[in-house]
């Protein structure tokens, strides 16, 4: 590991403008697995900005209903609290799902939602990755990739995304709120990770120096569901999951909202299923068509092919347990 100057800032400003002021500045803080890619080589950064002591730990309410999480709120207090469990249960199941208890007492919101991939080959700098430098090629292209990403690739990278947390608040409409020289923004979450594309290394849309410093929910009502697919029980990465809330009346599905992880090189919002699901009737036949439609855009290669088929059937699953506990109107 390289040597590297290390700063743990008084204020979020303070934060900011170290940051700003050095181009190759990382901050440090629970959940970004930022030590780990040093050990490896992968991050090299000149300044380490420890954010762990900033005021960003609180869960505030917000009027009408919904839900302020500071960015250092960490996974476990988050996914025990009351008003997550009751409001937004998915949230809460997705982080369950996501880590061991050790790991989400140390993880924070704002680092799950910038971890890095899990690729093999990103870890690997011995392989071809244009994730961690640009042009150099993709060795999973044509490697082992049956964990790879089948939504969202390009032909420069087909790395999945790896957090659970962020399928959830994909699915909730959730907002991330970061601070800047220029003051503070909003992004949707939706819009916070970038599609590889031409540029797979650049991978969230936050400009150099910005801080995430919360995320904020809308009030939800109708019932939720995270189901997470993996190869073992134990605190594996997805291969599958599905983050879904379906408010269904009389039968009708009025909104649905329906989020991907395991499959796309980011959280993955199922907008084709959504647009076929609402105003439709809540059955089988039409959670079917949805989840095909939704799928039918999927680049598959021999390895990871299946996850098609099981991305399909776990929508399915998911959908189906929704309006049939009792908990649809």
């Amino acid at each position: 590991m390289k040597p590297f100057a290390y700063v743990k800032p008084a204020d979020v400003e303070a934060a900011v403008r170290a940051a700003a002021t050095e181009p190759r500045a990382r901050y440090l803080g629970g959940g970004t697995n930022l030590v780990d890619l040093m050990r490896e080589g992968i991050e090299r950064p000149d300044t380490v900005i420890d954010v762990t002591g900033l005021p960003l730990g609180t869960i505030d309410d917000l009027p009408g209903g919904g839900l302020r999480i500071g960015a250092l709120v960490r996974n476990s207090v988050l996914a025990a609290d009351r008003r997550v469990r009751a409001r937004y249960p998915m949230l809460s199941q997705a982080l369950l799902a996501g880590a061991s208890a050790q790991l989400r007492n140390m993880a924070t919101v704002g680092g799950n939602l910038l971890q890095r991939t899990r690729c093999a080959y990103f870890y690997d700098t011995g392989a071809a990755c244009n994730k961690r430098e640009r042009g150099a090629g993709c060795d999973a292209l044509d490697g082992f990739n049956r964990g790879s990403a089948i939504l969202g690739v390009s032909r420069h990278c087909i790395a999945v995304h790896p957090s659970d947390m962020a399928v959830a608040l994909a699915a909730l409409d959730a907002v991330v709120e970061v601070r800047g020289l220029d003051g503070t923004r909003r992004i949707p979450l939706t819009g916070l990770h970038r599609l590889p594309g031409d540029t797979p290394d650049v991978e969230h849309a936050l400009a150099p120096g910005e801080l995430i410093t919360a995320v904020e929910l809308p009030p939800l009502t109708a019932p939720s569901r995270y189901r997470k697919v993996r190869d073992r029980a134990s605190y594996a990465f997805a291969l599958v999951s599905v983050a879904a809330t379906l408010d269904v009346r009389d039968g009708v599905i009025a909104e649905a909202r329906l989020a991907l992880g395991g499959v796309a090189t980011k959280p993955w919002r199922a907008r084709e299923a959504e647009r076929l699901l609402t105003g439709g009737p809540a059955d089988e036949d039409a959670f079917r068509r949805a989840a095909e439609a939704e799928l039918a855009a999927a680049t598959v290669r021999p390895a990871n092919a299946f996850k098609a088929g099981l991305a399909r059937s776990t929508i399915v699953a998911t959908l189906r347990e929704l309006t049939t506990e009792g908990t649809a109107r």
